[in-house]
């Protein structure tokens, strides 16, 4: 009869640690899969937060010199306007002097 609860016993103890590895590797998977939407938002937040720095400089350089920049390094170099250009693309395109310009932010890394 002992040999029989060893058995059972013995069963059991796997059974557990076979629940414990499935419940593991669940909870791994939950973090990775948050961990993922965090960085997706942020990366949202990073081209707003550089459309708004773009928005702003342009609109300060038509409320001071009465003309909109004339490109995109123009703000670089006169409203202090930095990012990083190995993530983001900004094109820049001029429609005229009294319309303000047409910007977009393309992120240049792969999601």
């Amino acid at each position: 009869m002992k040999h029989r609860f060893e058995t059972q016993k013995s069963s059991g103890t796997s059974r557990n640690f076979i629940v414990s590895i499935v419940c593991f590797m669940i909870i791994v998977a939950l973090f990775i899969a948050g961990t993922s939407i965090v960085s997706d938002k942020t990366d949202d937040q990073e081209i707003q937060t550089l459309e708004q720095a773009v928005n702003r400089g342009i609109v300060h350089c038509y409320s001071i010199e009465g003309a909109y920049p004339e490109s995109l390094q123009y703000l670089k170099d006169n409203y202090g306007l930095t990012y990083d250009d190995e993530k983001f693309f900004v094109d820049y395109q001029v429609l005229g002097s009294n319309i303000i310009p047409d910007v977009t932010i393309i992120d240049r890394r792969d999601r």
